[in-house]
């Protein structure tokens, strides 16, 4: 496993911000990700977070290649779903390589190493998907057969629920290549994150942004997870700081929906928390790879019983036809 540390991106963050309250004057912070243009954003996005709340921190910004990264011609399915994209992070993690690693949640797995810990899930980006097509033309008036680009299964199933007619052509690669693929693909549009097109400035691009009662999310998407040693108090207690409770209430909920239904699962699944007040909804689904049956269903509880609420989504997705869905593919 090899670490690039992309030297000419090391910030100095002398902030004016407040001492962190006896924890020291000066910490150096080593921030790990993947090499994206997103990504070198996201990372920027927290060592400027870091400033604001501390003073006496330099943070140094540490390139590490994924799998997912690296193999970007080959399907996700064939090279182990979505942990291909944070275990080199983790392992530098865990080896002392870097200090905090910033990924997005919704490629993180339900089962983290032992050893490492989140110690904060930032506030949460629009978690919609959106679509960015040729002539800016919506999804509700595409032709039949419209190629439409994407390379994710819960995607694909649930806009072939809705049009069948699609003709769904995989995809890979960075946000950028996606975009281009528009033109060198000879694609009608293609499904992305609007989180990650926010954050990279491009909403301009944006033709159409799809409501999360036609396209439930992904599980954690549009939310920064910063994750650490478990044995790091001292910057786990700068990084409480950064932490959105609502957030980290809705991640927790959607997390434990899939980690009921079986994290490792390759079959479609979303979910989307929403906490409004002190009452948290929980909407999830389970679909069959082309679309064919999409069992869905939510549930509404308290923010203290954001777990407990994931794994009741889970059991009555399960009770109403997901469990044979399960069985079938997983």
């Amino acid at each position: 496993m090899q670490a690039e540390k992309t030297m000419f991106i090391s910030l100095s963050l002398h902030g004016r911000g407040n001492d962190f309250n006896g924890i020291g004057s000066y910490m150096h912070i080593k921030i790990g990700t993947r090499g994206s243009k997103l990504a070198l954003t996201q990372a920027n996005l927290v060592a400027d977070s870091l400033k604001k709340i501390a003073s006496g921190i330099t943070a140094e910004i540490c390139v590490i290649k994924t799998s997912g990264d690296i193999m970007q011609d080959v399907s996700l399915l064939k090279i182990g779903g979505k942990g291909v994209f944070v275990k080199e992070i983790e392992d530098a993690l865990l080896c002392g390589i870097v200090d905090l690693a910033v990924h997005s949640m919704k490629d993180v797995p339900t089962e983290i190493p032992e050893g490492l810990t989140f110690a904060a899930i930032m506030q949460r980006e629009d978690a919609r998907d959106i679509l960015v097509s040729k002539n800016n033309r919506k999804m509700e008036f595409m032709p039949r057969g419209a190629r439409i680009g994407t390379g994710s299964m819960r995607r694909a199933a649930q806009l072939m629920a809705i049009l069948p007619d699609l003709a769904i052509v995989s995809l890979r690669g960075n946000l950028e290549t996606r975009l281009k693929k528009i033109e060198t693909e000879n694609l009608h549009g293609v499904i992305l994150a609007a989180a990650g097109m926010k954050r990279m400035g491009l909403t301009e691009k944006i033709s159409q942004y799809l409501p999360v009662e036609t396209m439930l999310p992904a599980v954690g998407q549009g939310a920064l997870g910063l994750e650490i040693r478990d044995s790091d108090d001292k910057l786990k207690k700068i990084l409480a700081k950064l932490n959105h409770a609502p957030t980290a209430a809705e991640i927790t909920a959607e997390r434990s929906f899939l980690r009921h239904l079986g994290g490792g699962c390759l079959l479609p699944i979303a979910a989307f928390g929403k906490l409004e007040g002190e009452q948290l909804t929980l909407a999830g689904l389970v679909a069959a790879p082309n679309g064919a049956s999409v069992i869905r269903d939510k549930v509404r509880g308290a923010i203290a019983e954001a777990d407990e609420l994931g794994k009741r989504l889970a059991d009555m997705i399960m009770e109403k036809g997901g469990k044979k869905l399960l069985n079938l593919v997983c």
